[in-house]
């Protein structure tokens, strides 16, 4: 039997940028993805809200709510329960300290989360501020924003003159300034990513923002094939789960269809003399 993994401290994380370790995230929505996670050796499992157009069919992660995401946290927990797990903040859940606060005490009190992740920068650093000072380990998000999408025009890449590098550049400091032990880039500039994480003293993770960063993050079911509405320029497709899926699923009805399945092997049996007494049985109650 192989040993469980053990579960990745606040400390190593933070410490990854001076090891060189790159640190390896993956947003699982469920139980099982949460299980894949563990056993492949995901650094962070991250519960985002981008389960909202995963796991129940909407077309963005606004409606990603508390609820929704405590519910699905409890789930990787149970799924990963050696994996450091990241709960993302939803849409609107952290637009004011109080709520924050109370919010991100949930993830960590309900949900057995291990850390919690809001999106934002320099707008958003004293919400950062409030969360690191009350004790819980916070990390945040910037570049493309999907919680501020529409004010972008859609999802469309960040970054790519000189004056937008220079925001996201000071949002990154504000985050580090905020006491946050992590830092993720989505839809960035390969180079302008690369820069800004050198110089930084906290450890950024990227999606779309090429290999300078000091970690990785996917959605698992985007780099499995298995969420195929549309595929990220960024994501790297690792297997076809769905296709597989589908083509077992095509072969099942096609075996039902034609009273192949369930064959012996599939089914239960009773001994021939239990059976024989039940014909029996059978045959007398007909004649009552």
């Amino acid at each position: 039997m192989g040993t469980e993994p053990k579960k990745r401290t606040i400390t190593e994380i933070r410490n990854s940028k001076q090891t060189g370790e790159k640190m390896v995230y993956m947003s699982v929505p469920d139980y099982t993805s949460a299980q894949w996670a563990e056993m492949g050796g995901v650094d962070v499992a991250v519960v985002g809200d981008s389960l909202a157009m995963i796991a129940h069919g909407h077309p963005n992660t606004i409606p990603a709510t508390m609820e929704m995401m405590i519910m699905h946290s409890l789930a990787v927990r149970r799924g990963a329960p050696n994996t450091f797990v990241l709960g993302c903040m939803p849409y609107q859940s952290y637009n004011t300290v109080d709520r924050a606060l109370t919010n991100a005490t949930r993830f960590m009190q309900e949900a057995g989360c291990d850390a919690v992740k809001p999106q934002g920068g320099k707008s958003q650093a004293h919400i950062l501020k409030a969360l690191v000072d009350a004790g819980i380990p916070t990390a945040s998000h910037i570049g493309l924003t999907p919680h501020t999408v529409a004010m972008f025009g859609g999802f469309k890449i960040q970054g790519r003159t000189a004056e937008s590098a220079m925001k996201i550049l000071e949002d990154a400091f504000a985050i580090q300034d905020a006491g946050c032990f992590m830092l993720e880039f989505e839809a960035v500039p390969a180079k302008i990513a690369g820069v800004i994480s050198r110089q930084l003293e906290i450890p950024t993770i990227g999606i779309g923002a090429g290999a300078g960063t000091d970690g990785q993050i996917l959605l698992c079911y985007d780099l499995l094939g298995v969420f195929t509405d549309f595929k990220p320029k960024f994501t790297k497709r690792y297997a076809t789960l769905t296709e597989v899926a589908v083509g077992g699923i095509k072969k099942y009805v096609e075996e039902v269809k034609g009273s192949i399945f369930p064959d012996d092997e599939h089914s239960y049996t009773t001994p021939d003399e239990e059976f024989e007494m039940f014909l029996t049985m059978v045959e007398k109650r007909k004649q009552i």
